[in-house]
């Protein structure tokens, strides 16, 4: 039987076929673009993944994909994009899955904060604002500075702003006005603190913290992700209070299966939600949980998206492997991608760092101030999150992208 994927992250998709395997099932790949995995498919051999090309933004050419394929027994999505419409979908093949309109609330970041804050599950409110500098006084009012704007539906970090003074708020607002959003502007409190990442498995209302990441961004103007370690050494009570806090939030948001990738900042007065992305986590999350836990997490993915309770719910936590961190280097200006410097030094670092390359040469780079000027990613391991952290950052900054204004 075959289990579908609409579209996926940019990586993962090699376990993703092992777990598939393992359930007895095929899985098959439906994309609009086949380079956003040009890492994963070169890696697989020819015949393991069937990819079928189809426009991902148009339902009903999806939808007849779909009705194609032989034996359908489940649909995933492991993206923030397509979530909705491969709830939807999933529904309307009858498939296990989420419901629709609770993958709709998750998608709208302002929504959730809402609720959470009438819920007294975050100390913050938010109010949407339109996209111009005159809105500066309602977001004053409503949740004082600093603040961040956010783009309801945003991806990526993409169209995130954090203002510190008045001066700067109406300058984000008139940036905001000039960027093509894919929901609402809103405003919410700028949290003051460390951020992290739960990453979880939730099954019939029970949520598990498979463990915590950390995470570090960029200094202004830039808000962008740099890098990430997994698992973070926390004492056994905060670790237990993380996972009760969780579970909390995402059993107000509807969510009650499958992974989660919850951000938070831990500020002075405890943990504060940041957003739910209702899916494993991006970049190399998922190849960290797997290397980290010493199992197949994407064996769940499919558990759940078959309809049956997952394993990893119930199995022993003992972090048995290494702690691994990883960083993503960017492109310091916009123009294409020649290719990078330093590759052949990584051998000589310790942690076995590991290449992951998010673009190839000949690329157009048309930002760099987000996660679209990631150009590749450097994993390393340790002993502990702190020093895999160590151990890939040096690695890292001895790779230079080469990026010119001309074409290939």
């Amino acid at each position: 039987m075959t289990i579908a994927a609409l579209e996926s992250l940019s990586f993962g998709l090699g376990r993703m076929v092992a777990a598939a395997a393992d359930a007895g099932h095929r899985l098959c790949l439906l994309t609009a673009d086949r380079s956003v995995y040009r890492h994963e498919l070169d890696t697989l051999p020819g015949d393991a993944l069937t990819v079928i090309d189809v426009d991902t933004f148009d339902e009903t050419a999806t939808r007849r994909a779909l009705a194609a394929l032989p034996d359908l027994a489940a649909l995933l999505n492991t993206t923030d994009t397509w979530s909705v419409p491969a709830a939807d979908l999933a529904a309307e093949f009858g498939l296990p899955g989420p419901a629709p309109e609770t993958v709709r609330l998750l998608r709208d970041k302002y929504r959730v904060r809402d609720l959470l804050h009438r819920r007294g599950l975050s100390r913050s409110g938010a109010v949407r604002v339109a996209p111009r500098p005159d809105s500066a006084e309602d977001i004053r009012r409503a949740v004082g500075l600093p603040a961040v704007l956010k783009d309801s539906a945003g991806t990526s970090s993409r169209n995130v702003w954090i203002a510190h003074d008045e001066e700067a708020l109406r300058g984000a607002l008139a940036d905001a006005g000039r960027q093509q959003l894919m929901g609402d502007l809103f405003a919410e409190a700028f949290l003051s603190g460390p951020l992290y990442s739960a990453e979880t498995l939730s099954w019939d209302g029970t949520t598990r913290l498979l463990g915590v990441l950390s995470r570090q961004t960029s200094r202004q103007p830039a808000v962008r992700e740099e890098a990430a370690a997994f698992p973070v050494a926390l004492p056994q009570a905060e670790s237990a209070a993380i996972e009760r806090w969780v579970g909390d939030v995402l059993h107000a948001t509807g969510h009650h299966s499958g992974f989660a990738h919850v951000e938070f900042v831990v500020t002075s007065t405890g943990p504060e939600l940041v957003e739910i992305n209702r899916r494993i986590g991006g970049a190399l999350v998922g190849e960290v949980l797997c290397r980290s836990l010493g199992t197949n997490v994407y064996t769940a993915m499919m558990e759940e998206a078959l309809g049956s309770r997952p394993r990893l719910m119930d199995a022993p936590l003992e972090h048995d492997g290494p702690a691994h961190a990883f960083v993503l280097v960017y492109a310091d200006r916009p123009g294409v991608l020649k290719g990078w410097h330093g590759l052949e030094e990584l051998a000589a670092f310790p942690g076995e760092a590991r290449w992951y390359p998010t673009r190839a040469p000949g690329d157009v780079l048309p930002h760099v101030g987000d996660q679209r000027g990631c150009t590749g990613i450097v994993l390393a391991e340790a002993a502990t999150a702190e020093l895999a952290q160590h151990r890939a950052w040096s690695a890292a900054v001895r790779v230079w992208p080469v990026v010119t204004d001309d074409g290939p």
